[in-house]
């Protein structure tokens, strides 16, 4: 298997832009900071992007109520999108109604858990997230964050408007095997779902269980 030692994520491509003047302004956007201690994968929002379970993608998610062009004295905008729309994490109250009502949202994450060093592996390309392809990876004990990157990425499909259910998630003796076997404390991949389509609750169940260790992170 191929792994490499990341800070966060991966880099894709590293985009650099320069202010040429005040008439062609181009607005920097970047993946790498900090000489490579930090990478940026995190998805610009776009009307195209993906919805889970929708052909349309999110649509129109943004809107300007207050424009200095047309008089006010500020640029005021609102958002209104779906919260597991592109790069996101799992709040514990995702799929356990008790830890919903109880406040369990991602502002209740530990964000030593969500930053630091990460691990990312590529995992076969022929399977969904199982038991026996944990085993084959092999991570090494002692890992916290592991990105486990699949044919999602290959396909592009976070870049494809219409939702597919065919993506690459983690089968139920997957999430088990990860929990019960291995250190992680941050599980991440690459489409809108840790889990595979035929097994989408169950396999949230396991990893969301137990609210303080394990973190699903979306990029």
């Amino acid at each position: 298997m191929n792994y490499q030692a990341v800070a966060l994520a991966f880099m894709a491509a590293i985009c650099t832009s320069t202010v040429i003047d005040d008439e062609n302004l181009i607005p920097p956007r970047r993946e790498l900071y900090d000489n490579g201690r930090i990478f940026d994968i995190t998805h610009r929002y776009h009307p195209d992007m993906p919805e889970f379970e929708s052909k349309n993608g999110i649509g129109q998610f943004l809107w300007l109520p207050k424009s200095m062009k047309n008089g006010s004295i500020a640029n005021n905008s609102e958002m209104k999108l779906p919260a597991h729309t592109g790069t996101h994490v799992d709040a514990p109250g995702h799929v356990y109604d008790h830890y919903f009502d109880a406040g369990f949202d991602v502002d209740s994450l530990d964000l030593h858990v969500l930053n630091g060093p990460a691990l990312l592996v590529d995992v076969p390309r022929n399977s969904n997230i199982t038991a026996e392809v944990l085993k084959s990876l092999n991570i090494p004990r002692g890992v916290k964050r592991v990105l486990f990157r699949t044919l999602n990425t290959d396909r592009r499909l976070m870049f494809q408007k219409e939702f597919d259910s065919n993506y690459v998630g983690f089968t139920v003796d997957g999430a088990k095997w990860l929990v019960e076997n291995t250190d992680i404390k941050l599980v991440g991949i690459d489409y809108l779902s840790v889990a595979s389509y035929d097994y989408l609750i169950p396999s949230h169940l396991v990893f969301l269980k137990d609210r303080v260790r394990k973190r699903v992170f979306y990029f």
